[in-house]
């Protein structure tokens, strides 16, 4: 015969069946529970049911493996001999307390049932042993509202009327001053109200037992429980565990006391320990806030912004040798597990227990002091503290945040999408033209739009933040707020803008022009008032771990940038170079759009050379000072790759403006106009393909570039590392074409100039042909740059500025995983990318491979270059050192 299933594992008594390492079978809080069982820390004893367990009952209908019900069997049995009570022994009655506990933490999602075995038997059996009555019949009236509520279905709510009605009659308001005839009342009230609702408590203590264990493991499909899986990635096939312990008690009178502390300070990381208790009450009187804790010594009152002078009683002062032991053991479990640790303690009756420990929740600037701290202190290398930080906690150091307190008493009236982070408050206005008018008052803005264009770029540059109704997180607004490191929630379609009345309405409520609003780019959430900001900080820590990033990581970090602010604010984050400097951006400058629209509007090629010859000193001004930041590093500067008619007048005043500008008939401006509309402009008359029926456009460009690179090397003794890209390549013959282009027009500048300036020329890969061709690409490319941006559309067939509308629904029925605009594709658009990588490094091993689109900021993305073997992935300045960690993070994963 085979050898029996192991469903329970027994721990207390300072040792344990399982350990730490077991955690995905036993869960995090069984686990741990065991470890410290054995560390002999004092744990009440308890048994573990297996995750398995759990798995076994949500695919059998409600039912048990076969062997579960004698092991539980024997594991009560374990826990009587230790404790010396008997399970439903009306003298001497073992209480028990039954909680959930999965692998991934998931606080307060799942169910836990406290003092199970009481019935009308065992209270009267616990008042002997005790001689308190008033506790007997609190934990009692306790249990049947814990019990009604998660096991029977009756909501906490009807056994809280019932407290209020007896408050309300004897004239107190808090649950401490119940006298023992009033929770005596409360347990008889309490059952009645189950029996209203049509159930029936259970008296058997065993008939209880199983009817918790069921809750606890039914509640993995609860609907919090799935909603937070959702939310946090976590997959819905491990299952919980259930663990069943001895109950006890920190309601035991005035050496008794529950409470939670960190081993650190969880939310900046100081080394000190850090807690909240509250003296003669069980756990969850300190969740459901029915009393104010009180720090369990000084430095928590300081860290909570307590005085010095604050009336307060820490437990240090009221039982110092339980919180000396508690401190003992605070050190050993850090020690242990080489980590910032959460624990959940009782004091019964002077005896400390220890209830749970689990890496700590903490901010992202504890984090990463608590890393760099937990490396000086001997306890971790550099590669694990690399490691402990998450990419995505390092880019909520670099943006302003909202005071969490704030945010937490106010619900938001709608949600986006989370488009580029950070928090963001200011006065609602509805246009850009409104947003320079209001800034230039004083008056900080939120631009509030449909969806942006490149016209609402003035408007973009002085708001706070963007909100828009439409778009996805790789849209216009999207992508521009995280070049300039700007708040923006998109796709917010909750929200109904009415551009004539000035308003946006979401449910019942209305924002009007001049009302305060605040966004949270990390989230997506939108807030009808004026939130508190809490500002970024950049600490030495941040700094190290930055560091000892780029000691490990393989991919290069570039970044997206056609600023100065934006190529500066890159540099401080450590940028080694730019990975695309869009040419149109600059176009949208004051002075020059009319300038562009007199290219357009041109009917004759020398009055379109005319026009370029007015852009060539502004074009080549901008790329001489990013030139010049860059100081060596590599620059990829994009040509010239939207349609044209982008930039062309739309209203009636823009065509008005245009008109008296140019010269030309305002009919005729709009014939031309019009006969420039495409009906898929996305893939239409753009990229390469302007080039190609322009090539004044990108050797005018071409020129701006290789003058500025020559000025700089004669003039301020400044070498360039130029790469000229060419977008949208579909075709090997359009390459060839535009780079001898570009070739030509660099003997022209350098034979005039006589520098002799460094320039590679290389292809953006935005259309799957591309990537099945650059084996042929590769004999006219230099280096080629992924778009992905662009190449997940043409690739998947969706729109980005679309997608919002219905990608969410397909995530949540589990058709996609994650939003492809966010995270690569990996079987569709990688698949692209992998075979492009291989057929160009055939055809040419000096080939640069990089990533350019905002998948280049992502660290599930930069996983896949990593391992793909990319030569570097460029992404928003606000985002570069997020993949710095993101690609030291690939490197030891992978290695």
């Amino acid at each position: 015969m085979g050898k029996k299933a192991l469903y329970v594992y027994r721990f207390g008594g300072g040792k344990a069946d399982g350990n730490a390492k077991l955690r995905d079978l036993l869960g995090g809080k069984g686990a741990n529970l065991a470890e410290m069982a054995s560390l002999g820390i004092p744990v009440p004893p308890g048994f573990t049911m297996t995750t398995e367990v759990c798995r076994h009952y949500q695919h059998n209908n409600g039912s048990y493996p076969e062997e579960l019900a004698a092991q539980v069997d024997e594991g009560l049995r374990g826990i009587e001999k230790q404790v010396g009570r008997k399970f439903g022994d009306p003298r001497s009655p073992l209480l028990l307390s039954i909680r959930s506990g999965a692998a991934s933490s998931m606080p307060g999602m799942m169910d836990t049932i406290l003092n199970l075995g009481l019935n009308d038997e065992t209270v009267e059996g616990l008042i002997r042993e005790t001689g308190d009555q008033r506790f007997s019949f609190d934990n009692y009236r306790r249990f049947i509202q814990m019990y009604g509520d998660v096991v029977l279905g009756v909501h906490s709510e009807h056994f809280e009327e019932q407290i209020r009605v007896i408050k309300t009659k004897r004239g107190i308001t808090l649950d401490t001053e119940l006298t023992a005839e009033d929770l005596q009342q409360l347990v008889q009230a309490f059952k009645a109200v189950v029996g209203e609702k049509g159930a029936t408590f259970p008296q058997e203590p065993r008939e209880q037992l199983w009817g918790a264990i069921g809750a606890v493991f039914g509640s993995w499909n609860g609907d919090r429980a799935v909603e937070y899986r959702r939310i946090a990635n976590i997959p819905d096939d491990l299952g919980t565990a259930c663990n069943v312990q001895a109950m006890v008690f920190g309601n035991r009178g005035e050496h008794s006391a529950t409470g939670v502390a960190f081993t650190r300070d969880p939310a900046t990381g100081a080394n000190c320990f850090f807690g909240e208790y509250l003296m003669n009450a069980q756990g969850e009187d300190v969740v459901a806030g029915i009393r104010t804790p009180q720090p369990i010594n000084r430095a928590s009152a300081a860290a909570l912004g307590m005085s010095a002078t604050h009336q307060m009683e820490t437990l240090e002062e009221l039982l110092p040798a339980c919180y000396t032991e508690l401190d003992q053991i605070r050190h050993t479990l850090e020690k242990h597990y080489r980590d910032m640790q959460d624990v959940e303690f009782t004091i019964e009756s002077g005896k400390l227990w220890m209830l749970q420990t689990r890496a700590a929740k903490r901010t992202a600037a504890a984090a990463v002091k608590a890393a760099v701290d937990f490396v000086e202190e001997g306890l971790i290398s550099q590669e694990e503290a690399i490691q402990r930080v998450k990419s995505e906690q390092i880019e909520q150091l670099l943006h302003h945040t909202f005071d969490p307190n704030a945010k937490q008493a106010t619900p938001p009236m709608a949600k986006g999408l989370a488009a580029s982070p950070g928090a963001a408050v200011g006065k609602v206005v509805f246009t850009a033209d409104d947003a320079v008018a209001w800034c230039e008052r004083g008056e900080p803005v939120i631009l509030v739009r449909h969806e942006t264009s490149p016209e609402d770029i003035h408007g973009m540059n002085v708001a706070q933040g963007i909100l828009t109704a439409c778009g996805g997180v790789t849209s216009h607004a999207a992508v521009v707020a995280r070049g300039m490191g700007k708040p923006c929630v998109a796709g917010c379609h909750g929200i109904a803008i009415d551009l004539a009345k000035k308003t946006a309405h979401a449910g019942a409520v209305t924002v009007r022009e001049g009302e305060w609003l605040s966004i949270d780019g990390a989230t997506g959430e939108v807030f009808a008032t004026r939130l508190p900001l809490q500002p970024p900080v950049m600490t030495a820590a941040f700094q190290r771990i930055m560091e000892w990033a780029d000691l490990f990581r393989k991919l290069g970090v570039r970044t997206n940038a056609e600023t100065a602010r934006d190529v500066q604010v890159a540099l401080e984050f450590g940028a080694e170079g730019i990975g695309l400097a869009r040419t149109e951006h600059m176009f949208f400058e004051p002075g020059r759009i009319e300038i562009v629209r007199e290219m357009i509007l041109a009917e004759s090629l020398e009055a379109r050379k005319k026009a370029l010859a007015k852009l060539l000193p502004m074009q080549k001004g901008d790329f001489r000072k990013i030139l010049a930041l860059m100081d060596g590093r590599p620059v990829t500067i994009r040509l010239l790759d939207p349609p044209l008619h982008e930039f062309l007048p739309h209203t009636d005043d823009e065509v008005a403006e245009v008109a008296s500008v140019s010269g030309i008939a305002p009919h005729k401006i709009r014939e031309i106009t019009k006969a420039l509309h495409e009906q898929n402009p996305m893939l239409g008359h753009r990229g390469c393909r302007l080039g190609v029926t322009f090539p004044e456009i990108y050797a005018m460009q071409a020129q701006a570039m290789l003058e500025a690179a020559s000025e700089l090397q004669q003039e301020e003794d400044i070498e360039s590392d130029l790469e000229i890209e060419i977008p949208l390549v579909g075709h090997v013959n359009e390459l060839r074409k535009l780079r001898s282009v570009v070739e030509h027009v660099a003997a022209e500048v350098m034979k005039q100039t006589g520098a002799t300036v460094k320039y590679t020329v290389g292809a953006m890969l935005e259309l799957p042909r591309a990537c099945l061709i650059t084996d042929q690409l590769a004999k006219y490319a230099d280096f080629f740059s992924f778009g992905t941006n662009d190449l997940t559309q043409t690739t998947m067939g969706v729109s980005r500025d679309d997608a919002g509308r219905f990608l969410n629904p397909y995530i949540e029925e589990k058709i996609v995983t994650r939003d492809p605009f966010a995270t690569i594709d990996e079987s569709g658009v990688g698949r692209l990318m992998g075979l492009a990588v291989e057929s160009g490094k055939k055809a040419k091993k000096t080939l640069l491979f990089g990533i350019c689109g905002e998948h280049g900021g992502d660290p599930q993305s930069i996983d896949f270059c990593h391992r793909l073997g990319l030569d570097y992935v460029s992404c928003s300045p606000y985002r570069v050192p997020v993949a710095r960690l993101a690609a030291a993070h690939a490197a030891l994963r992978h290695r």
